[in-house]
C-alpha cells in the first residue's frame, strides 16, 4: 500500500517542509510533492498543474492532500480534484508533525491516514505553561 502526499500551500511552504521532513528522514517512505500556489495565479491553470501531479504521485491507493489552510486557494484547488477523478482525502492545518505523522505511519490506507493526519496536526501544538 501507498498512498502519495501533495502537499497544497502558499508559496515557500510546501517545499520548505519537505525539506525540514528530510532533516529528520533522509529517506522518506512515501512519495511526497509540493504544489505552491503564488500570489496572482490562475486557479484554473494551477487546477490543471496539480491534477498532474496528483496523478503522478497516486499508485492505485489515492493522494493525501495536505492543506495550509482550510478555504483558501490551494485548499479549493486540492479539493476540486475529486471532481476530476483522482482518489483524494485531503486535510487543512498543514504543520511539520502532521506531515512527519503521516510518513511514520506509511503502511496505512488513504481513509486511516487522513484521521492519523489530523490527530499529528493536532497532537504536534503545545502552549508552555511557565
Amino acid at each position: 500500500m501507498s498512498v502519495g502526499v501533495l502537499l497544497m500551500t502558499h508559496e515557500a511552504v510546501g517545499k520548505a517542509l519537505i525539506s525540514a521532513a528530510h532533516h529528520v528522514m533522509p529517506k522518506l517512505p512515501l512519495r511526497v510533492a509540493a504544489v505552491e500556489v503564488p500570489p496572482e495565479s490562475d486557479p484554473d491553470v494551477m487546477r490543471t498543474l496539480t491534477a498532474h501531479h496528483a496523478r503522478e504521485l497516486d499508485e492505485g491507493d489515492g493522494v493525501l492532500i495536505l492543506a495550509d489552510l482550510y478555504g483558501a486557494t490551494p485548499c479549493n484547488i486540492g479539493l476540486s480534484l475529486g471532481a476530476l477523478g483522482v482518489h483524494l482525502r485531503c486535510v487543512s492545518g498543514l504543520n511539520l508533525p502532521m506531515l512527519l505523522r503521516v510518513l511514520n505511519y506509511a503502511e496505512k490506507p488513504l481513509d486511516e491516514l487522513a484521521e492519523i493526519a489530523a490527530s499529528g496536526g493536532r497532537g504536534g501544538i503545545f502552549i508552555d505553561h511557565a
